[in-house]
């Protein structure tokens, strides 16, 4: 440094009388100018060494053998945390479903005894639980018939294909000694009769479904109107009681039809928000339903519920994503929060109901028991009245001298 030219150095002046930034700034200014002075002397230096560029593509060569071996020893350890995972799921999906059917198992065959003990009575003398029992035996010949017509050619087929499957590979004979296309000319022959029978059964079933679903409905809707409609009309017990006071009677009858009004309110609420929320279903019917099914699969207590519902729902339906599940989950939550609302309401409604017609009863039994004191107070008032002029007629005759042989005649 010494022996460099000073006039290869950057002139920087000193101004006098400046103010304190400016001098901060001058000093900053003249260190950067020596740093690029430094670095250029440095670079005319024999200080400078020149860059080994097959040691830094060799140790860069290394470090991505490392990198992409750490990458993959990642990868593997993720994907086997994966397939453990899933492994796991699976796991706990068995022991959920065997623990539900034993639980569908038992509640079958408690049914069917129950069925069968009850259409097995003697006496029962009803055509409904006759067309029942035909109906079973009708359904036990149609199984019977398509057992025998599709199951068990289904079987003898699979099982001799087995059979010539096993003798190809044991005698080492070629397919076309065995007359292969005989083979497969039956086999799709086989599965085109299959294919119409399930398409047929299919479209049974779905006629099944929708005439069920429509009664079922139907049912439930007039059940549910019909319920409505027998808490709003006038009970009999306060129609038919007579009150010595009609104005008692239209003020409490008033105020049954304002308090029926008021819960009649709140039922038609909340019927708008359970449209409102079952409009924004993100499933079909159909695929409620299911949803439904597999949510009714995993008891409320047991451990990860949530998460293995979504697993399976997924696995149910592959082309709905887990948001859209989620959103359905809350949608469905929502609808239930609202139906158990609802059942709280017409619970509370019958409640109060009953409360009010027996307080009512009541009010009325005091009203026509008070009526029924005012009368008979209003007859002793009269007979004393009547008692008391007879006494005071029979004193004006005494005072008026009147023989008391004649007070019998007065």
């Amino acid at each position: 440094m010494e022996n460099v030219d000073k006039r290869d150095r950057p002139f920087t002046p000193i101004q006098k009388n400046s103010s304190s930034g400016d001098i901060s700034a001058k000093i900053l200014l003249r260190e950067m100018y020596n740093l690029v002075f430094r670095m250029k002397n440095e670079m005319r230096s024999i200080k400078y060494k020149p860059v080994d560029y097959q040691q830094l593509h060799a140790l860069t060569e290394a470090k991505k053998l490392a990198a992409a071996s750490t990458e993959l020893k990642i990868r593997k350890a993720a994907q086997t945390s994966k397939i453990s995972k899933e492994q796991m799921l699976v796991r706990q999906h068995r022991q959920v479903w065997w623990q539900e059917h034993q639980r569908l198992a038992e509640v079958r065959c408690k049914m069917e005894s129950e069925i069968k003990s009850f259409l097995n009575e003697e006496n029962i003398g009803d055509e409904c639980l006759s067309e029942l029992i035909q109906f079973e035996q009708e359904l036990s010949e149609q199984w019977c018939l398509y057992v025998k017509n599709v199951i068990n050619p289904v079987q003898q087929l699979r099982a001799d294909l087995k059979y010539r499957q096993h003798d190809i590979t044991q005698c080492s004979r070629s397919p076309t000694e065995l007359n292969s296309v005989k083979v497969l000319e039956e086999v799709d022959f086989v599965k085109k009769q299959l294919r119409d029978i399930f398409e047929r059964l299919s479209l049974e079933q779905q006629k099944l479904e929708n005439y069920l679903s429509g009664w079922n409905t139907s049912v439930l809707g007039h059940y549910s109107e019909e319920r409505s409609n027998l808490l709003s009309v006038l009970p009999m017990e306060l129609e038919t009681l007579a009150c010595p006071y009609p104005d008692l009677k239209s003020s409490i009858f008033n105020e049954f039809y304002n308090f029926t009004e008021k819960y009649q309110k709140k039922l038609q609420d909340f019927d708008l928000q359970l449209e409102d929320i079952y409009r924004n279903f993100l499933l079909s019917e159909e695929d409620h339903w299911i949803y439904q099914a597999v949510l009714g699969q995993y008891p409320g207590d047991l451990c990860g519920r949530r998460t293995l519902c979504l697993d399976m729902l997924q696995r149910y339906f592959p082309h709905k994503s887990r948001h859209a599940l989620v959103e359905h989950e809350k949608y469905c939550d929502q609808y239930h929060f609202a139906r158990e609302q609802r059942r709280i309401l017409i619970s509370n409604w019958n409640k109060n109901r009953r409360d009010f017609i027996q307080k009512a009863v009541l009010t009325l039994a005091e009203a026509c028991a008070a009526h029924e004191t005012e009368s008979a107070l209003a007859k002793d008032r009269k007979q004393q009245q009547e008692l008391c002029a007879d006494l005071k007629a029979k004193v004006r005759c005494f005072a008026e001298g009147i023989p008391v042989f004649a007070w019998v005649f007065i």
